[in-house]
């Protein structure tokens, strides 16, 4: 308990800026307006997405708080600030099988552009995993960048799993096609694949990605799949462009949003859930392994909202 109360309050002071950016601004109109109308309405619009919790994300939230409203008979702006909290958990909530991939034999890729913490974050959930008692191998596929095999053996020392490795320049994929066949020869039961940092307009990038899916899918088929996109919490709507990206090549089935401790853009969490219908299913504060965290929407909520 001691690992989650912790987190809790670093997820707290990270968010600290967004709250700044949009508690506040919420707060006013629920203190200002003396009716819900649609003026009320309107300035609750307009703060929502400048805290970068997007259009769309903020018209199902506001349309679901309407009909709340009317079903409550509310008439004071006060009474239905719980309400809008509720609805903003219910937009965040992770499935029952978010986290099935975790008890399965499974290969998770790892995909995002360079600099949002994929090497980082693959190698704090294989010392996750294998706390867990999970038999972890990683693949380091992302063959471009020396620094990114060299951060992942010393990932991999820390959560003592195995790795697969290759020569700078090496072909990324026949990284995955050894990293699966050592996968199933030595049972493992999570193979967890670091990609290259695919800049989303590079073609050649993308089509890789597309030929590792088509070896997984070839040589491993009946392994539970996950594409997990890790992104830059501090990017906002840039974070939600690259996902959408990588979803036209990758069926992405989660998202690891990172360095939200020290955002003022914290919203995009809500925003990439709603528009991508992808789950966020990890979130990170910062350096050390406990620092990523499965995701919570009650626990980002009320932190986000300043909530006991």
């Amino acid at each position: 308990m001691e690992e989650k109360k912790g987190f809790f309050a670093r997820l707290k002071s990270g968010l600290s800026k967004t709250r700044d950016n949009i508690v506040k601004g919420i707060d006013s109109v629920f203190s200002g307006f003396s009716a819900i109308d649609d003026d009320f309405y309107e300035e609750l619009e307009e703060i929502l997405i400048m805290g970068d919790i997007g259009v769309n994300a903020t018209s199902e939230i506001l349309e679901r708080l309407k009909e709340q409203v009317k079903k409550q008979h509310l008439k004071e702006p006060m009474e239905c600030k719980q309400l809008l909290i509720d609805e903003i958990k219910e937009q965040m909530r992770v499935g029952e099988t978010a986290y099935d991939f975790e008890h399965e034999q499974s290969v998770v890729m790892v995909i995002g552009v360079n600099g949002v913490g994929k090497t980082t974050s693959v190698g704090k959930l294989a010392g996750k995993l294998s706390d867990e008692g999970r038999k972890v191998l990683i693949a380091a596929a992302d063959t471009f960048r020396a620094a990114a095999g060299e951060q992942l053996k010393e990932w991999a020392r820390r959560a003592d799993t195995e790795i697969i490795s290759a020569p700078e320049g090496s072909d990324p994929a026949s990284v995955v096609f050894d990293a699966v066949a050592a996968a199933k020869a030595r049972n493992v039961d999570v193979l967890l694949i670091d990609t290259a940092g695919r800049l989303h307009n590079k073609k050649n990038l993308m089509e890789e990605l597309k030929k590792m899916n088509r070896i997984i899918e070839r040589e491993f088929p009946n392994a539970h799949r996950e594409n997990l996109i890790v992104l830059d919490g501090t990017t906002g709507q840039n974070a939600l462009a690259q996902a959408k990206e990588f979803g036209q090549v990758a069926d992405l089935t989660g998202i690891v949003l990172t360095k939200m401790d020290g955002t003022a853009k914290g919203g995009i969490a809500v925003a990439i859930q709603s528009e991508l219908k992808v789950p966020v299913k990890y979130i990170g504060v910062g350096e050390s392994i406990e620092d990523l965290q499965k995701f919570d929407s009650d626990q980002f909520v009320n932190a986000l909202f300043d909530v006991k």
